[in-house]
Formats: C-alpha cells, sequence, structure tokens
C-alpha cells in the first residue's frame, strides 16, 4: 500500500501518517528501488490501533506508552488511569454547570461585579438597598476580588459575618449611612487633623462591623499589608485614615 491508500483504508490523513512517523509512533518502510514507501498489513494494525486510543482520549505520549514493548505498562493500567482523569473532568464540569445554574436561577438579579459565589451574590443583594455611593461600590470590588482568591470555607466564613451588616433594615440603613460618611471624606483635607468628620467616620464604621469577624484570619492568600496599602492608595488620604482608625478601634474592641 503506499501512504495515501494507507491513510484511507484506516481513515486517517497522509498529514497524520506522516505526524506519527515522526513522533516514532509508526515504523516508517524504506523506500523501495521507485523511490515509494510500501505499507503493509502490520502498518493498518499499529495505524488503527492507534486511532483507537487516541479516540478514547489517550494523549500521543500514552499512546507510545501502549506501543512500546518495554514500558512497562499494560493497557488496562493506561485505561483506568484515562477513566479516572475523565471522572476527575465530569466532576468539575458538573460543579461549574451547578454554579452557573445558580446564577441564571436569579433571574435578572445577577450583581454587576458577577460572576460571583451565591453567598457574595445574596450579600451583594443586600448592599443594592440603598443610594449610590462610591465608596459601596469599591467595597464590591474588593469583595469581589477577595470572593475569587479566598478559600471556599474562608469565603464562607467571611460572607455570613458580613451578611449580618445587611440583614435588616435598620442594618441596611446603618451601613449605608457609614458609605455617606466615607463619600463626604472624599474631598478633605488631612492636613486638618482635628476635622471631626475623619473620626465620626472611622467610629460609625467600626461600630457597623460585626463582632463575628474578630476572630477571622488569613481570609484570603495574599491579601497581606500590601493588599491594605493598595487598598488605602486607592482612596482619598481622609478616607484612608477614617478606615484606619476604624480598624485599630475594631481590633482593641476584640482584647
Amino acid at each position: 500500500m503506499r501512504i495515501g491508500e494507507l491513510a484511507v483504508t484506516v481513515g486517517v490523513t497522509t498529514r497524520t501518517v506522516r505526524h506519527y512517523h515522526h513522533l516514532g509512533l509508526l515504523p516508517e518502510p524504506e523506500r523501495r528501488p521507485n523511490g515509494y514507501r510500501d505499507y503493509t498489513l502490520r502498518h493498518a494494525v499499529v495505524l488503527a490501533r492507534i486511532r483507537r486510543l487516541t479516540e478514547l482520549g489517550l494523549g500521543l505520549t500514552e499512546v507510545r506508552d501502549v506501543l512500546a514493548d518495554d514500558a512497562g505498562r499494560d493497557l488496562t493500567e493506561v485505561l483506568e488511569e484515562l477513566d479516572a482523569d475523565l471522572a476527575r473532568q465530569e466532576a468539575a464540569i458538573r460543579e461549574r454547570r451547578d454554579r452557573l445554574r445558580a446564577l441564571l436561577d436569579r433571574e435578572g438579579d445577577l450583581p454587576a461585579e458577577g460572576p460571583v459565589s451565591p453567598e457574595l451574590a445574596a450579600l451583594l443583594t443586600g448592599m443594592a438597598h440603598g443610594p449610590e455611593s462610591p465608596m459601596a461600590a469599591r467595597d464590591r470590588e474588593v469583595l469581589a476580588l477577595i470572593d475569587t482568591v479566598a478559600s471556599p470555607e474562608s469565603r464562607q466564613r467571611l460572607m455570613a459575618a458580613l451578611g449580618s451588616a445587611f440583614e435588616t433594615p435598620a442594618a441596611v440603613a446603618r451601613a449605608h449611612k457609614v458609605y455617606a460618611l466615607l463619600d463626604a471624606l472624599a474631598d478633605a483635607d488631612l492636613d486638618d487633623a482635628d476635622d471631626p468628620r475623619v473620626d465620626e467616620a472611622a467610629r460609625a464604621l467600626a461600630d457597623c462591623l460585626p463582632d463575628s469577624l474578630l476572630p477571622e484570619t488569613d481570609l484570603a492568600p495574599g491579601l497581606d499589608d500590601s493588599f491594605l496599602r493598595a487598598l488605602y492608595a486607592d482612596v482619598a488620604p481622609a478616607q484612608a485614615e477614617a478606615i484606619r482608625r476604624a480598624m485599630r478601634m475594631f481590633t482593641e474592641r476584640g482584647r
């Protein structure tokens, strides 16, 4: 058989046959005096086996292991590994579809920061009931960041703790009052250390934070001092000072 006849017989392309030659998967016959290569039934048998193995999902390196006489791995072992890998992929796809379904089931109530976890979606829904606030919008972005990088356990604990800050109309009103106080500091002059609005915003923020946050540590890998510095740099100086004071008050409350 010529290479084209071999390819048609097995149902592959001549380019595929040459690629398998290049990788050493399929022996390449010597050229005959007329310059053509003469493929035998053995070549067709091996090529057909390669096709069956690749259609099962084996990579070409795994196919080489199966075909090699001294590979030390039999076909059963390779197929069991493939089956386990496919099972992991199925579980991952199922989990992704469950998350998508949870988002779609919200029927148009998706947060602008989405897609996010169901826990954060519920929290953002509570935060949305109130006047528009630049500081609240920044908070939502930061929470979406934490939602992405935190472990599932840490994310659940954090969202449950923060949820109490928005679980009642009174709590929502209190939270939005804090946002209003912080928004008012956007153009404040931090050189005036006695500006009472900074301390007022700090105390309101510290009082708004639920006690359930006090034991939380390592909520998200990487959100350390460098993250806090980036956060402070992203807001006006007076706002950053109010947040720093609030964090100190909050920490002292837990001692």
